[in-house]
């Protein structure tokens, strides 16, 4: 199977611990290129949770963001005071208060946003790592699933486009009978307007020269080559895109040379209609993983 590099997921989960939410976008990228976002509270997951996206995703850019609303008794149970700090702290809030004038009242808020004062419970932690990891790997498995999807339809407009354009091979294979004899007939108008002696011997040596500067008997040969090979990979699958992109680089430089010796008319359209299938199919080839 293959897989496209764009897609999107969004999954969510309720519980006791609160809700989380988790989206993930991915569109293509040379490499891999992972972009994570968290809540601070789960910032002690982004190196394991970088590893199970790299598990199940090889190559493209992702981002990921991951958000927790907590309940009312969840930030209760998740927090605890650290007494004895929050006691040192507002003895010296009142020993500096006593240098004052006239001091204002210390706030309970202030002194619970100081660090350290308020403690994370262990325990309920783990309970909501889990679920983000149970999330996100729902959501990566959505995620693929969408990748693949669109991949099988890429994969069929590749066969499409390789139809059309074997289909366009065929059809300089088949001229190439009428073009030789018409370039021997426009050869030999050309020495009788010259009022020249029709030497026979001339006349297939000029031909040989034109054939050997008109021939794309190679570059029909290794097109169908570069044609069996694509669909071999497409049905192959894995991480394609790569290998496909190189192939369709080689078939445009085919197309090319073949419509640089063309010197029939009928053969350079077929050339011209080879170049815009490869195109679209190049366009659509770098969103393949």
């Amino acid at each position: 199977m293959i897989h496209s590099m764009t897609a999107f997921a969004r999954v969510e989960s309720h519980g006791q611990e609160g809700s989380l939410v988790c989206e993930i976008r991915s569109i293509n990228h040379r490499y891999q290129e992972i972009s994570l976002y968290l809540p601070e509270l789960l910032r002690v997951l982004e190196m394991p949770l970088r590893e199970s996206i790299r598990k199940h995703i090889k190559r493209g850019k992702i981002e990921c963001v991951i958000r927790y609303q907590s309940t009312p008794e969840a930030k209760i149970a998740l927090c605890t005071v650290n007494e004895s700090l929050a006691k040192a702290l507002c003895r010296a809030g009142e020993k500096i208060a006593s240098y004052l004038r006239e001091p204002a009242p210390i706030n309970p808020g202030d002194i619970l946003r100081l660090p350290g004062v308020l403690q994370t419970n262990e325990s309920e932690l783990t309970e909501i790592q889990e679920a983000v990891f149970a999330l996100l790997e729902k959501g990566l498995t959505e995620l693929v699933a969408a990748r693949h999807r669109e991949g099988e339809e890429l994969k069929q407009l590749f066969l499409t486009r390789m139809q059309s354009l074997q289909q366009e091979l065929a059809k300089v294979s088949s001229r190439l009978p009428a073009v030789l004899i018409e370039q021997r007939e426009r050869l030999q108008k050309r020495f009788q307007e010259a009022k020249l002696e029709l030497d026979p011997s001339r006349l297939e040596q000029e031909m040989l020269i034109l054939a050997q500067k008109t021939d794309v008997a190679e570059e029909i040969d290794r097109t169908t080559t570069h044609i069996a090979e694509f669909r071999r990979v497409l049905q192959q699958g894995g991480m394609i895109g790569r290998r496909l992109d190189f192939l369709l680089q080689e078939l445009n430089r085919e197309a090319n040379t073949l419509g640089s010796k063309s010197a029939d008319p009928i053969i350079t359209h077929a050339a011209v209609e080879m170049k815009v299938l490869i195109e679209q199919i190049r366009e659509q080839v770098q969103n393949i993983e």
